[in-house]
């Protein structure tokens, strides 16, 4: 996954919906932060990118996910001609620290322009950080190696992420006090 193909999945996130604003909370949500010459390998294999739509009700975000999946996802013409698929999540999907909105990294620029070059629109990325927490609370294998590649290459903070995984919602601390041990592990 390149930074190029990110903003173009921010541009036709927002048009599918008619907003100008979403949120990216998967593994590509990275690439708001660095670019992908920074990265290892493993932070940028994945080919869909995760938007969680801005919304009033986690059901008026679910029906805008929907909307987005049916368009971009996956096996769908976007995907066949782009390479990529988008898959529209909603507020269950991740588990985010206290604070998380607080430090969202903005990615707005010519890429994610409309064709007329206007309105711009603005893709919020998750803080590096913050996607670790939630990579490791879901704790799959390829959450792990995603992880620990960032922590390999010196872009994300052991400590910063160990202070922020007893943040999550209660029904994620059963994920997060297993991260938290995981982190540790490697700290040592």
């Amino acid at each position: 996954m390149r930074r190029a193909q990110l903003e173009h999945a921010i541009r036709t996130a927002c048009q599918i919906i008619g907003d100008s604003e979403v949120i990216v909370v998967g593994s590509q949500s990275i690439l708001g932060t660095f670019s992908e010459h920074e990265l290892p390998a493993d932070a940028t294999m994945s080919l869909e990118i995760d938007i969680l739509p801005i919304a009033d009700s986690n059901e008026e975000t679910a029906r805008l996910a929907d909307l987005i999946e049916g368009v971009a996802g996956e096996f769908s013409p976007f995907e066949d001609l782009h390479g990529f698929s988008i898959d529209g999540v909603d507020m269950e999907t991740s588990a985010l620290p206290d604070g998380w909105r607080d430090r969202l990294v903005k990615v707005q620029n010519a890429n994610t322009a409309a064709p007329s070059g206007d309105p711009r629109f603005t893709g919020w990325c998750l803080d590096k950080e913050d996607l670790c927490v939630a990579k490791l609370c879901a704790f799959r294998e390829k959450d792990q190696n995603f992880v620990l590649a960032l922590l390999d290459a010196g872009l994300v903070e052991a400590d910063v992420i160990a202070q922020r995984l007893p943040e999550v919602p209660d029904r994620y601390k059963p994920g997060a006090e297993r991260a938290l041990a995981w982190v540790s592990s490697r700290t040592r």
